[in-house]
């Protein structure tokens, strides 16, 4: 009889509510955008949320929660087979969370200039969309659409989601006028760039290269006072035909400036290069997506 262990079901409780804090924080904060400032300005968004604000803006009988649960249905259906269960569940309360906040919510922000509303509404969105996406889930959507594509057809995440909203740009400008459609792509843009900030600026990792007489030390402080691993490497000089060791080694980014001052105190004619990094698989530095 396997027995019953309360400090690891409180541990994987405490996960769950904090993922589902996030997604219900980040749902609600993209929502003020959309009720606040976009419908009311007419804009449109990203994603299937621009969808349904189109289908809203054409056929208002309907709300937008109403037109986004609906999209989401299929999406949903071929998500069962094609995105990791985990990922999949919390994206289903993600996408009950963002519907019933639609419907729920109920708020206009007092900014009328348009450019000042696009800039604010994606500043919101922006933040919104990033904490639901440092959860394990999503809010349903492209999301889920994106990482199918993905999977089905090797088709990479940040190409779904241009197609998709470039496609939604260009309806917006035909359809409603192109004034609008510029205001769309101002709030799709800054958007983007609070979302990246989110999710990227806390998690980011940084490779570094080290190239050193000292290399010895270096690379034992790097280990023992960052914790962190090094890979060494023999190369030679082309210039000088000298025999080298090179350090590389990949951190957070808030380890930057721990490693620096390590390899300044050793040697501070040390050649040094610090390079981002796309994503980063591994047990213990690893930021890979969770779906």
């Amino acid at each position: 009889m396997t027995r019953f262990n309360l400090k690891s079901f409180l541990r994987v409780w405490k996960q769950v509510l904090w993922n589902l804090f996030l997604i219900a924080l980040g749902c609600e904060l993209c929502v003020v955008a959309v009720n606040g400032i976009l419908i009311p300005r007419q804009f449109l968004s990203g994603g299937f949320t621009g969808m349904s604000l189109a289908l809203h803006y054409i056929a208002p009988s309907l709300p937008v929660a109403v037109y986004y649960f609906i999209l989401n249905i299929p999406v949903f259906a071929l998500g069962w087979v094609y995105v990791g269960r985990r990922f999949f569940l919390y994206s289903i309360a993600g996408m009950v969370m963002f519907s019933a906040a639609l419907a729920l919510t109920k708020i206009t922000l007092p900014v009328y200039d348009k450019i000042l509303s696009a800039l604010l509404a994606g500043i919101i969105s922006g933040v919104g969309s990033g904490l639901i996406l440092r959860s394990l889930g999503s809010a349903g959507g492209l999301d889920i659409l994106s990482v199918i594509l993905l999977r089905l057809f090797s088709i990479r995440l940040g190409t779904s989601v241009l197609a998709f909203n470039s496609v939604i740009l260009g309806a917006a400008a035909i359809l409603f006028s192109l004034e609008g459609a510029l205001y769309t792509l101002i709030y799709m843009y800054v958007t983007s760039h609070i979302l990246n900030l989110v999710v990227t600026g806390l998690s980011q990792r940084k490779a570094v290269l080290i190239i050193s007489p000292q290399w010895e030390r270096i690379s034992k402080d790097i280990m023992e006072s960052i914790e962190r691993g090094v890979t060494i490497t023999k190369a030679r000089g082309a210039y000088s035909g000298g025999e080298l060791h090179t350090l590389y080694t990949v951190i957070r980014f808030q380890e930057l400036p721990r490693v620096k001052a390590v390899i300044r105190k050793i040697d501070p004619d040390a050649f040094v290069v610090v390079m981002d990094t796309l994503e980063v698989m591994g047990r213990r530095i690893g930021n890979q997506p969770h779906w």
